[in-house]
């Protein structure tokens, strides 16, 4: 059994030991003191991806940058392949430039090895990968694996040979056999059947494995036997003319016969999924048919156990995946069956209604873990959207992804598969309808608002034919997003309030959020005193429903109305307040937003210094992103101008250039933000924030839970849920807080939370 827990970096570690290949090790690390490029070869199942991944963590005080694994066995199209880079790396993908150049400049300046797996089925995209990469980064390193080397100069190669006979060889089937029998011992009465064993398995680790699992119920010499009659048929009785790859073929041949009728179905099934999968997802697809579904854990377990299945772990959760030799000769035996066009079917649809049911109940609870469960199943989603079949299916799931793509970090992959999706199917369905305004969304954030206002018109003029008010108001609100962006704000006043009244008429009203907080924003360009009020109600509506990506965005709207409307304080703590939600997420957009105003609110407030130390992270921030402020109107370029123009009139051109390098690059949104309030608050980057000071408190103890746990957005019910009291009680400690305070929202006192943060009691 292996399993596959934790991260470092995004190189996983293995809590199966590491048998032998110490001089392998070492020779990775002494060709990489000097080479660039090192090609790792070997024929299927010798342990090329193992050894790479233990040489990588073995130099990791090399590479100080950073050690990234780019796993390219789930990927089949040649063209994804620097985006499936970035995202290995933590960059989003947001479309606006070529994947390959923001990678290459992202890693141009860092001491970093990365480790691309499995790339014999992507050599041409690879080579050109390396290429583009190793000539932008002198330090860069880059460590990969093929079974076919990528050809390009300076590229050295070496071959990774099998265990070395007896030793390491003896050694692996001892650890493993001994996980599957604990009472396993290698005495000198078995010896020698050990050692015809490995022998006859050539030193194979993926051989040696499958092999010992099966020493749970056979002696030694009962496998030997049975091997050495296989491999007899397999060369006509010669044991001299076996390569290795029909040693492997045959050694997986023997475990999926030696698997029950059920376990060889599940297997077959499995092999639909890509990169990996939950037991849910195991359980609607692959049952049915000979795999009850109250079965499929327990046959799971029997496949984990035969070394077949492997139990990794992603964020927290547990999950499993096929190394792809074994998943690609399940998918030849599905195939075989007749059953491979069927399950591909079920494979899509799953993840279309997973997809579906995300977008449906965003505005709601849970959505830092949707979106973590759907970057859990990139690769699965898309296989689904490359699924033969019903292209309204296809349009459908394009358009229900839609919070994945422009909050998960995949603009670029969502305007790909839009365009795709759109152009595969134009008839005038529901689905088109939808997929449009997605589609418009995305141009939108990309920058690209002709072709977003093209989009929204065709989704409008077929709203209208379709008679959708709901999909009409998000068509209407996006409208109005163009509108600011244009500087046009009368018209987009009332687009958002006609999308409004729509959603507030609909049941619940929760998708109100977004057309509320840019409405107050709206408001507070044009001077309106209504801006408050409204982004009063967008946060109070996002408390309601238990929502915190809207709510984020409405304490940063009205933190922008404070600072404009000169009270320093409040607007500190309302920006701060939604920058620490926006942690949780992987938005570029928002964050680099938000921290735009923290600088503002900063230069006004006197500390040029920190002020342009913030510019800095979101130039970097915006550098990655392929835009800048002036994407969002005259209004917010106007405020980006004049911060600046006071920094540099404070600190001089070289203090201020010297501010904007000190901030640095940052790997992710959420480094962005902890740096920036780091920063903000006079904490060194890199050290965890001083716990402040007891300072004295109206509030007490109780009051002091109740403040935090409202900073966090939760509603005074689950807020009485997790403190164990009334619903009552919770809302009069509410009312207290508000009166000691002197504040009239919740969004006050979560500020003033994210500001003070008094220690626990």
């Amino acid at each position: 059994m292996t399993s596959l827990t934790r991260e470092a970096g995004n190189l996983p570690v293995a809590f199966t030991t590491f048998v032998g290949r110490r001089r392998d090790i070492a020779e990775v690390r002494r060709i990489l003191g000097s080479a660039r490029l090192l090609t790792l070869t070997g024929v299927g199942g010798v342990g090329k991806t193992r050894l790479a991944l233990e040489a990588a963590v073995a130099s990791g005080k090399a590479f100080p940058d950073g050690t990234w694994l780019v796993d390219l066995a789930p990927v089949r199209d040649p063209s994804t392949v620097a985006s499936t880079a970035a995202t290995a790396v933590g960059m989003v993908d947001l479309g606006v430039r070529p994947a390959l150049a923001q990678l290459a400049a992202h890693l141009a300046g860092r001491r970093a090895l990365l480790v691309l797996d499995n790339c014999e089925h992507l050599v041409d995209a690879c080579a050109e990968l390396a290429g583009t990469l190793l000539s932008a980064g002198p330090e860069l390193r880059i460590l990969a694996t093929s079974r076919q080397t990528l050809g390009i100069p300076g590229e050295h190669v070496l071959t990774v040979p099998p265990l070395s006979l007896p030793d390491e060889a003896v050694e692996l089937l001892r650890d493993r056999a001994t996980a599957v029998r604990p009472g396993f011992r290698i005495t000198d009465a078995n010896w020698d059947a050990v050692t015809r064993l490995c022998e006859g398995l050539e030193g194979l680790p993926l051989a040696i494995e499958l092999a010992a699992s099966r020493l749970r119920t056979l002696t030694v010499e009962q496998a030997v036997d049975r091997l050495e009659d296989r491999f007899a048929l397999l060369t006509g009785g010669s044991r001299t003319a076996r390569p290795h790859q029909r040693t492997l073929r045959a050694l997986i041949d023997w475990s999926y016969e030696l698997c029950g009728p059920a376990e060889r179905l599940l297997w077959n099934r499995l092999s639909v999924f890509t990169g990996g999968f939950g037991l849910d997802a195991a359980e609607d697809i692959c049952a049915g048919e000979g795999v009850p579904r109250y079965e499929v854990l327990d046959l799971l377990d029997r496949l984990v156990s035969q070394s077949v299945v492997l139990t990794i772990e992603y964020e927290g959760l547990p999950r499993y995946r096929l190394l792809e030799t074994i998943r690609r000769y399940g998918r030849e035996r599905l195939s075989e069956s007749g059953e491979e066009q069927r399950l591909l079917l079920r494979h899509r649809d799953f993840y279309a209604t997973h997809a579906s049911r995300i977008a449906d109940d965003w505005y709601g609870p849970g959505q830092e873990d949707a979106l973590a469960a759907l970057r859990a199943e990139h690769a699965n989603l898309l296989a689904a959207l490359d699924c033969d079949g019903d292209p309204q299916v296809t349009l459908a799931l394009a358009a229900a992804l839609r919070f994945h793509w422009c909050h998960g970090g995949f603009l670029g992959e969502g305007r790909r598969r839009l365009d795709r999706a759109l152009l595969a199917a134009p008839e005038p369905t529901p689905a088109r309808a939808r997929a449009l305004w997605t589609a418009g969304w995305v141009a939108l954030l990309q920058g690209d608002r002709p072709t977003a206002d093209e989009w929204l018109a065709e989704a409008g003029d077929l709203v209208e034919r379709l008679a959708d008010p709901v999909v009409g108001a998000h068509v209407t609100a996006l409208q109005g997003s163009s509108a600011v962006f244009r500087g046009q704000l009368a018209e987009a006043v009332s687009l958002f309030e006609r999308a409004i009244a729509v959603h507030s008429a609909a049941d619940g009203g929760a998708e109100a959020v977004f057309p509320l907080f840019q409405l107050a924003v709206t408001r507070t360009h044009l001077g309106d005193p209504r801006a408050a009020e409204t982004g009063e109600r967008a946060v109070a509506l996002a408390e309601a429903h238990g929502e915190l990506w809207g709510r984020a965005y409405a304490l940063w709207a009205l933190g922008y109305d404070a600072w404009v409307h000169g009270d320093q304080q409040t607007a500190l703590a309302l920006t701060r307040a939604g920058l620490e939600i926006e942690r949780g997420f992987n938005d570029p957009l928002s964050a680099a937003l938000m921290l735009e105003t923290l600088a503002w609110i900063t230069a006004s407030g006197g500390d040029h210094e920190r002020a342009g130390r913030l510019l800095g992270t979101v130039r970097s921030l915006w550098r990655d992103i392929g835009t800048d402020i002036s994407a969002f109107g005259p209004q917010m370029a106007g405020y980006h101008l004049r911060c600046e123009e006071s920094v540099v009139r404070v600190l001089g051109p070289a203090a201020y250039e010297r501010a904007l390098t000190a901030a640095g690059g940052h790997d992710s949104p959420a480094r962005a933000i902890e740096h920036a309030l780091n920063s903000a608050t006079g904490t060194d980057p890199g050290t965890e924030p001083a716990v402040p000071p007891a300072a004295p408190s109206p509030l007490t103890r109780r009051e002091r839970e109740v403040a935090a746990l409202v900073a966090k957005g939760m509603s005074n019910r689950r807020i009485a849920e997790a403190l164990v009291l009334s619903r009552r009680t919770v809302d009069g400690h509410v009312e207290n807080i508000r009166a000691k305070l002197g504040f009239g929202s919740r969004a006050q006192i979560a500020g003033w939370w994210a500001t003070n943060q008094p220690p626990a009691p």
